[in-house]
């Protein structure tokens, strides 16, 4: 690799590697190279449209299903924790520090730092860098409705100055939609503190 175009080359198939081994799908590189090498070639590719429509809808059912069942399994797994709390939504949270400010309402927003991710550890969204908040860091001011139902019930039972740690089922999230960085039936895991809470 001495050439720009042959170094963006390996870029470009390391990003497709990467992207398909992040969604968990067990694809064959000698096959994924095989359509790639005829799309450059400009052959015609030896399946008809609707049969890699199908195959692509046959594959994300199978990768929903088990996303859904992995999740699951998660969820049963956390719950027997120690300091493991469940809601009767199913959503499940543990109090690292209890505040001792108001508590918010529906009619609130309040300010708060979070970070998020999967339960593979990856971040998908923050508002601070490094294990905890820092002073000169900004946090995020959002309507207590306004957010995933995970977060609208857990902000109801946090008093300003708590930091929970959330663990919010897919249904109380995005669900089956997922989001560009979400896949579907995700779990999603905050680290949450409630700054100040307003109205």
């Amino acid at each position: 690799m001495e050439t720009p175009i042959q170094k963006a080359a390996y870029g470009i198939g390391f990003d497709i590697g990467s992207d398909l081994k992040r969604q968990g799908l067990e694809i064959d590189p000698r096959l994924l190279l095989a359509g790639i090498t005829a799309a450059l070639e400009g052959k015609e590719s030896v399946l008809t449209p609707q049969e890699i429509q199908e195959a692509f809808a046959a594959v994300n059912r199978e990768l929903v299903a088990k996303k859904a069942a992995a999740a699951t399994k998660f969820l049963e797994d956390n719950r027997k924790k120690k300091g493991i709390k469940v809601t009767e939504s199913g959503l499940q949270y543990l109090v690292i520090k209890e505040g001792t400010g108001e508590l918010p309402t529906d009619s609130s927003t309040v300010t708060a730092h979070y970070r998020g991710t999967l339960t593979n550890g990856d971040v998908f969204d923050q508002s601070y860098v490094g294990d905890a908040p820092e002073a000169e860091e900004e946090p995020r001011s959002f309507p207590v409705t306004g957010v995933i139902d995970g977060w609208t019930e857990a902000l109801k039972m946090m008093k300003v100055g708590s930091h929970y740690r959330l663990f919010i089922p897919s249904n109380l999230a995005y669900g089956e939609r997922g989001r560009p960085s979400i896949p579907p039936n995700s779990v999603l895991i905050f680290d949450l503190y409630l700054v100040k809470s307003e109205g």
